[in-house]
C-alpha cells in the first residue's frame, strides 16, 4: 500500500511540474504586432505579427521573435518591470542616421512586464 501510495504522490508532483512549466513558458511569450520595419541585432524585421518569447528570469534574457513557426533572430535584452500596465503593446524605436529603425523596447499591454534592447550586445 505504501509504494502505491509514494507512486500516485511522485506522478501527481511531476505532473504538477509539467503544468507550472508550461504555465512558466506560456508567461514567456507574447504576441506583438509590429507596424513598421526595424533593425535589431542586425535583422531586420518586417512589420507584421510575431512570437517574442524569452529565456530566463532576468533581468538578463535572450530574446527570440519567431514568425510563422520560424526563428527570425535571438538577441540578448533586459526584463524590466514598469510602474504601470500598459493599455497596448507599445514598440519603442529610435531612428538611426541612415533612416532605419532600431527596436529599443517593447511594453507588453496588461502587464508590468518589458523587454529592453542594447544594440551594444549584438545578436546571438
Amino acid at each position: 500500500m505504501k509504494t502505491v501510495y509514494f507512486a500516485v504522490v511522485l506522478s501527481l508532483t511531476y505532473l504538477l511540474d509539467l503544468g507550472g512549466s508550461a504555465y512558466a513558458a506560456r508567461n514567456n511569450a507574447h504576441s506583438v504586432e509590429i507596424s513598421d520595419a526595424v533593425q535589431i541585432g542586425g535583422t531586420k524585421l518586417k512589420p507584421g505579427n510575431y512570437k517574442v518569447e524569452w529565456q530566463g528570469t532576468g533581468p538578463a534574457v535572450q530574446v527570440s521573435f519567431q514568425q510563422n513557426g520560424k526563428t527570425v533572430v535571438t538577441v540578448p535584452g533586459m526584463l524590466k518591470t514598469n510602474d504601470d500596465q500598459v493599455i497596448r503593446d507599445a514598440i519603442v524605436t529610435e531612428a538611426t542616421g541612415t533612416g532605419a529603425s532600431t527596436l529599443k523596447e517593447i511594453d507588453f499591454r496588461h502587464l508590468k512586464q518589458a523587454l529592453v534592447f542594447d544594440h551594444n550586445l549584438g545578436s546571438m
